[in-house]
């Protein structure tokens, strides 16, 4: 166990995808044939196929994944942050690797060469009523694995935060776990995303695998915990997570959010915005809360920030704010 103050708030562990973001109708993403709403993993074959088919759409890339949205959000605040990924010696790979050292974001892909592959690209499709959905191939991210850890990193991190994605490869789960296990051996904190619906419809005995005998800091949209608790009862959800997690954050949409603090549960109240684009509100909402907690705000004003920070990256397309409209964020939250 350390007792050396943190050099980062969060070490984030997740996959490295390049995302390629258009808008479209319903009937055309119904003719590419993808399940609406939710993240579907693809192989590369049928992921250059819808990207063809989207030839006279125009597209924006950037880098991306569940977790690495929410680092970069964290460093766009004004935190000191890490990211552990696995991308391939490709363009792509190399515009990964760029994109996050611009962020601010230290990380394990400048301090080695990468290796031969394909990196992850996530196809995200983006509907008339704001809603996401992605179409993701993991490519060499599908690959992460202990050898990818930086393990002083994760000792030298308040938090490390794992994204629920990791649990669909056996490799990048096991990782997770490793990853978990350090920072708990050095006296730090974990806190983890359940990420996506289809994690916890197909995935959950390896959810339960990864939070193991509880993570200090849980997040979770509402169908996600109702699934994850077998039940349609909302309190009853709130007190199965209670078994999971020393701490949590549940989203509810339009309904706001609530926080766990570990003593009680605190309603977030909601900011109606006309969103254009849900990608990444769940990200965005993790990393206000991941920032607030770690720079001394109390946990209902935390949550303020993540939930004003998602309604505001809604209102736009794309996963991530500039730093200064989220500067701009942080400044009216502290300042209320």
């Amino acid at each position: 166990m350390t007792n050396h103050p943190p050099k980062y708030n969060v070490y984030g562990l997740g996959n490295a995808l390049v995302d390629i973001e258009c808008a479209l109708s319903v009937e055309t993403l119904a003719a590419i044939g993808m399940d609406k709403g939710v993240m579907t993993l693809l192989d590369e074959a049928v992921q250059n196929n819808a990207i063809a088919q989207l030839n006279s759409h125009q597209t924006k890339r950037i880098c991306g994944g569940s977790a690495a949205n929410t680092i970069i959000a964290i460093s766009q605040l004004g935190g000191k942050t890490f990211y552990g990924c696995k991308v391939a010696d490709d363009e792509y790979g190399q515009f990964y690797t760029q994109d996050l050292v611009d962020c601010g974001v230290d990380t394990n892909l400048t301090s080695h060469d990468p290796e031969p592959g394909i990196t992850g690209k996530c196809l995200v499709l983006i509907t008339p009523d704001a809603d996401r959905t992605m179409g993701t191939f993991l490519g060499i991210s599908s690959q992460l694995s202990e050898a990818d850890l930086n393990p002083e990193a994760i000792a030298a991190a308040e938090y490390t935060y794992m994204e629920g994605f990791l649990v669909s490869g056996e490799n990048s789960k096991q990782a997770a776990i490793k990853a978990s296990h350090l920072a708990k051996a050095a006296g730090r904190k974990v806190a983890m995303s359940l990420s996506d619906y289809n994690m916890v419809k197909f995935f959950r005995p390896g959810l339960l695998e990864m939070i193991g005998d509880g993570v200090d800091m849980l997040f979770a949209n509402e169908s996600e915990a109702l699934l994850m608790a077998d039940t349609d009862d909302f309190a009853t959800a709130i007190e199965h997570t209670k078994t999971l997690a020393k701490t949590f954050a549940i989203t509810r949409g339009p309904a706001g959010s609530i926080l766990f603090d570990g003593e009680q549960v605190l309603e977030i109240a909601p900011h109606p915005v006309t969103a254009i684009d849900t990608l990444g509100a769940g990200d965005m909402y993790a990393g206000g809360v991941l920032y607030g907690i770690t720079h001394g705000l109390g946990w209902a004003q935390a949550g303020k920030l993540g939930s004003t920070a998602s309604a505001q990256l809604v209102t736009g397309y794309g996963a991530r704010m500039g730093t200064d409209e989220l500067q701009a964020v942080l400044k009216q939250v502290v300042g209320e």
